[in-house]
């Protein structure tokens, strides 16, 4: 048996590798990226997308005109960058809090509720996907390109019946981007508007998902139970 080496008092063996740190010029380099996409975010969610000058991003960033392009090629790419990081990246946190959940009415629950109760606790998130979910380019990004897949994978097995599934696409589509405008506005509003012509925002996101899930073919008392379940435990935010 080969003899153990002893080890010295000021020997030690190492636990883990070394971390490697971020270089200095890379750092400066993604922060200005980040202030550009911020900037670009910010002002999309205000304007909208068409409405945005590059110029605009780069004042509201405070960084040099001729810096934006070395991060992006135009407009369209700090567009699409910043979709999927607010859209893309929360779409596929849902896929992943419903991976183990069979029935589509269900996952198309979880998925509305969870996309009021994010736009709730971040009204700017909320404000740029009812102004960019109208729009025909968010028919294949993101949260919109899953929720019509989800409504077909449902059409496809029975357990929705529609008329018109993209029509239908388009209704869901509306109900998610309206029950979120009226929840920013009715948490900005400080006259209780809502309230003052008979409504209110109680219990949002599972009267959302029920209407929803009723527009899908559910029987309402379905429709109810269903919007009632427990949602994951974990945040997809």
């Amino acid at each position: 048996m080969p003899r153990q080496k002893n080890l010295s008092k000021t020997q030690s063996v190492p636990a883990t590798e070394p971390v490697q740190r971020e270089a200095r010029g890379e750092r400066r380099k993604r922060m200005t990226r980040e202030k550009l996409m911020g900037a670009a975010f910010r002002l999309m969610a205000e304007r909208g997308m068409d409405a945005v000058a590059i110029n605009d991003i780069t004042e509201a960033a405070d960084v040099g005109f001729g810096t934006f392009y070395n991060h992006f090629e135009s407009k369209e790419t700090i567009y699409e960058a910043v979709m999927d990081g607010l859209f893309e990246d929360f779409a596929d946190a849902l896929e992943r809090i419903t991976s183990g959940v069979e029935d589509p009415a269900e996952v198309i629950s979880i998925c509305f509720r969870h996309s009021i109760l994010r736009a709730r606790r971040e009204p700017l998130w909320g404000q740029f996907l009812v102004r960019e979910g109208y729009s025909a380019r968010a028919l294949t990004r993101g949260l919109g390109a899953r929720l019509l897949r989800d409504i077909q994978i449902g059409i496809a097995q029975g357990r929705f019946s529609v008329p018109d599934p993209f029509m239908t696409f388009i209704t869901v589509g509306s109900t998610i981007l309206g029950a979120i405008s009226a929840d920013i506005e009715d948490a900005r509003d400080q006259t209780g508007f809502l309230q003052q012509i008979g409504f209110s925002t109680d219990d949002f996101p599972e009267r959302a998902a029920t209407i929803v899930l009723y527009n899908l073919g559910l029987p309402r008392e379905e429709a109810h139970h269903i919007a009632q379940l427990p949602l994951p435990v974990a945040d997809p935010s």
